[in-house]
């Protein structure tokens, strides 16, 4: 683990292997390790780049700039500080948003792009998933000061939740839960995670702008599980030059530790193209 100052914070990152660079963003309420099962078999190909995101896990937790046209532009600064003009970019959850738009803005930048069980913005395509409203914790954690007073104290137990949820009460690695339950407890760290959820708004504002002047021209995967489902491609489908999607079958929410068997072989077949090498088959 290196500490690597870019954009005007220092970012935690995890770096491994050799060859064309792969950035995966993680989401809530996860630390990179959420790509624990995933690192090793790319880094066997791939220089594999995997940060916490502003104000998660051991980046630094400024005051601001949780909006993902600021996320994005940590991504890129993170790329210069390693040297890397280009890099394959993947995004889940709340690391999607950023994926996306540094994609859109800085096309020359990304290689190809993977976003996984997420929502971008107010998008349409989305209107079948949010007929019952949004998922509940959004407004939660929206609220400024609510949701670090109700739970301080009961952090584990909020993660856990999640957790059980994300993959559909397998669980995850004791190990990996412990490290996510660390880095999302205390009111700093709750108040680091939930700015995300605030700056929300002004996401979504700068996605239908983004969209409203181009398209999506970088090759790119989206990939759904339980709930998201085929939403995202659904959204991704009137703005993409080049999609393929997939879903995840039996998979919860954190596809890379509940089914990262399914998920490798993937990101593997579709990255190949970097190296020269057709695409293999996805079992």
């Amino acid at each position: 683990m290196v500490r690597i100052p870019a954009n005007g914070i220092e970012i935690n990152v995890e770096v491994a292997g050799e060859g064309p660079a792969v950035l995966l963003l993680h989401g809530f309420p996860h630390t990179w390790r959420l790509w624990s099962e995933v690192i090793p078999p790319l880094a066997a190909h791939f220089r594999v780049i995997g940060p916490d995101l502003r104000g998660l896990g051991e980046t630094a937790r400024p005051s601001d700039g949780y909006d993902a046209g600021t996320l994005a532009a940590d991504a890129e600064a993170l790329l210069d500080a390693l040297g890397e003009p280009t890099a394959a970019v993947v995004g889940i959850d709340a690391g999607t948003p950023p994926a996306f738009l540094l994609a859109m803005r800085r096309p020359e930048r990304v290689r190809r792009l993977v976003v996984m069980e997420s929502l971008l913005g107010r998008l349409p395509g989305a209107e079948d998933f949010l007929a019952g409203g949004p998922p509940w914790w959004f407004g939660f954690h929206a609220v400024p000061g609510l949701a670090e007073t109700v739970l301080i104290g009961h952090e584990a137990d909020y993660v856990d939740w999640f957790l059980d949820a994300g993959t559909r009460a397998r669980g995850v690695p004791r190990e990996i839960r412990d490290d996510f339950v660390a880095a999302y407890t205390g009111r700093d760290a709750l108040r680091g995670a939930f700015a995300h959820y605030r700056a929300m708004p002004e996401s979504a504002r700068q996605i239908a702008a983004t969209v409203a002047s181009g398209r999506l021209t970088v090759p790119t995967l989206a990939i759904g599980a339980h709930p998201v489902g085929d939403t995202l491609a659904r959204q991704l489908t009137p703005v993409a030059d080049d999609l393929r999607a997939h879903v995840v079958e039996d998979c919860g929410h954190i596809i890379p530790l509940d089914r990262p068997e399914v998920l490798v072989p993937l990101l593997k077949s579709f990255l190949d193209l970097d190296l020269g090498r057709a695409p293999r088959l996805a079992s």
